[in-house]
């Protein structure tokens, strides 16, 4: 009852009321990264959700289109904007994905929505972190986010979908609170985020 009633039910509430209490700070990062990136502030791409069914995610943009001599983008550390970095660093990023969780495509806690290229790459374990709906935080976020090996981070995906709870939940929720403000994680070691998964 409580993932199939509860839970989809919180995470509407809480995400409708999230995004008018935050609409003010959600306003003033869309208006600084619209000038950072040429008028671009929010950046869409498909990814997996429950069942592997694609939806459109929306984060804000923190990065630019800088391309070298060939055309090709640049690596994420050079198009990283200051601040795009300062978004990161304050979790802002994510904030536009509560619109996705009004959509019913996310939740506010599960497995982080990865890329699609990504799914041929999976276990049949790791297959399991599409069992439940993505979500903007989750027991990977608060154990490590991207400082954490792949493998720990499907380790960690699993464990949620096997031991999904009202108790859990709300355990990562506080967690995550504590992580936005010690701001650890972020970024995997010499990477401005996280390698490409290249399977296990």
């Amino acid at each position: 009852m409580y993932s199939t009633i509860i839970k989809p039910t919180f995470d509407f509430l809480i995400a409708l009321t999230a995004l008018l209490v935050l609409s003010p700070i959600l306003l003033v990062a869309m208006g600084c990264l619209w000038f950072a990136n040429d008028g671009k502030p929010f950046f869409y791409q498909l990814r997996p959700g429950k069942g592997e069914r694609l939806f459109k995610i929306i984060k804000f943009k923190t990065m630019n289109d800088r391309r070298d001599a060939n055309g090709a983008l640049l690596p994420d550390a050079e198009r990283l904007t200051p601040i795009g970095a300062w978004v990161r660093k304050t979790s802002l990023d994510e904030l536009p994905q509560l619109l996705n969780v009004l959509k019913g495509d996310m939740s506010l806690i599960g497995p982080r929505p990865l890329l699609p290229q990504y799914l041929p790459l999976y276990n049949a374990t790791q297959k399991r972190r599409h069992e439940v709906k993505p979500g903007i935080t989750g027991w990977a976020q608060v154990n490590g986010r991207n400082a954490i090996s792949w493998e720990k981070k499907f380790e960690l995906d699993v464990f949620y979908v096997t031991h999904l709870s009202f108790g859990l939940d709300m355990k990562i929720l506080l967690l995550t609170v504590k992580k936005v403000f010690v701001r650890e994680g972020i970024s995997q070691e010499g990477q401005a985020t996280m390698e490409e998964f290249r399977g296990s």
